[in-house]
Parts: structure tokens; sequence; C-alpha cells
């Protein structure tokens, strides 16, 4: 099969690793059916070929696209640019794309729509989700069920021509979905409570929740029940699995 290409974004490495380590299990892949890149250690290879995948995932990472540029470190920048000079040809030839998290940003933003901190930024830990149109992704997937997040800017408006595939009461835009392949998500289909709970333990000072709410936090994703997200991250592999 051709592999799935896996950016991540996050420069921790044990953030980067658990994250790498839950798409493949969630996403059901095998190791060699991927070709992974951490942006924080190396580029992009000149002449990617993105028809050499069978689609694209982009994971989270403690960077916002909506800081001011000049405000920004040289790595969140480099990152950041890395994934948006790839949007373009994602977009136009509509390839299979999977944006967790971050990922809804730099899709929204390639769209031209707003992303902010004005509205819809989400405490670490569960929220309740809820699909709002008919979607392969999310077929069947029916009333009130959990994701975590935690982000602080989010997609404050429906970017022209993408369609809104899952909502919460705390953040608008759970889901999107442009074209007919290229996805995102505000939540992360990729996280169990175990690694969220190392990821609040690993970014409880930058910024995302009261450094003091850590324990609290930990404990609410420990007592939750969230399984439907890591089931749209496997239905999107299951569907663009490429021979």
């Amino acid at each position: 099969m051709k592999p799935f290409l896996i950016l991540q974004l996050r420069p921790e490495t044990e953030a980067a690793d658990d994250e790498f380590q839950a798409f493949l299990k969630f996403g059901k892949l095998q190791p060699d059916e991927v070709h992974r890149i951490r942006l924080d250690q190396a580029d992009v290879p000149q002449g990617l070929d993105l028809a050499d995948y069978s689609g694209v995932i982009v994971g989270g990472g403690p960077g916002c696209i909506s800081d001011d540029p000049a405000t920004k470190s040289e790595m969140d920048a480099k990152i950041e640019q890395a994934c948006l000079a790839l949007m373009p040809d994602i977009i136009r030839d509509d390839i299979p794309f999977m944006g967790c998290c971050y990922g809804i940003g730099i899709l929204g933003h390639s769209l031209g729509a707003e992303i902010s901190k004005e509205r819809w930024g989400e405490v670490a830990g569960t929220a309740d989700c809820e699909a709002v149109a008919d979607d392969p992704l999310t077929e069947g997937l029916t009333g009130s069920w959990q994701a975590f997040v935690g982000h602080k800017e989010a997609l404050q408006d429906l970017p022209e021509g993408a369609v809104h595939l899952v909502t919460s009461p705390t953040c608008r835009y759970q889901m999107i979905r442009y074209g007919q392949n290229v996805y995102a998500t505000q939540f992360h289909p990729e996280a169990d409570a175990a690694g969220f709970e190392n990821r609040i333990n690993i970014y409880k000072h930058k910024g995302y929740f009261p450094p003091e709410d850590a324990d609290r936090l930990i404990a609410m994703c420990r007592a939750s029940d969230v399984t439907v997200p890591e089931e749209i991250l496997r239905r999107f592999v299951d569907r663009y699995r490429t021979a």
C-alpha cells in the first residue's frame, strides 16, 4: 500500500512519540505503512509528491497559527510554514487529509477563515460532541459522545465551501470537511486517557490551564468514556488505504 504521511509538530520528544504510537494504534497502522516526519527535527523533503501517499495526517502541537508572527518562536514559525506550504496542493487536488487540533487551524487559515482566541478555546479535558451532518467518517454516530480537547485558538466561522460535521457546546466547529476528502478536527481523534494525561503533565505550564488544575483534569480524563474519536480516525485510514 501507499504509506500515510504523518507530520508531527510537537518539539517535546515524549509527547511526539506518544502521539505517533497513538496514530498507529487507533488508526490500526503498522510502522511500515507510514512515513513519519517530525517537523521540529526535519524538513519536508524537496520534491515530495503527495500522490505517493494514501493520505496526510497532521498531529497537534503547542503553537498557535493566530499568534503575532513577531512573537512566534523560530521553531513554531518553521513548523507552521512547512504545513501551510502543503495545503494549496492538498486543497486543490482534494488529497485525503486529516488535521488534528492544530490541523483545523492550518486548514481554516488556508481557506481564508478566521482563526483566533476570541471564542471556542477549550481547557484540556473532554467535550460533549455531536455529529451534525452525514459523512462516511461520522455515519451512525448518533447522540452525544466525548472527545479529548485542549486548545487556545479555534475556527471562528465555517470556511466558504466547507461542511460542518461535528459540534459541541464549548466549541462550535469540532470537525469540518472541505471537498470530499479534506478533513480537520478540533478534538484529538488519536488520544486516549493515558495519552492525554501525559500531555497534561507535559504542557501544564504552557498556558492551556492553571497548573494547579492538572490533577483534577487528569482525574476527569481517567473517568471519561472516549471511544468515538478513535473510530473516526480508523474510518479515515480504512477509507483511504490504497494498494
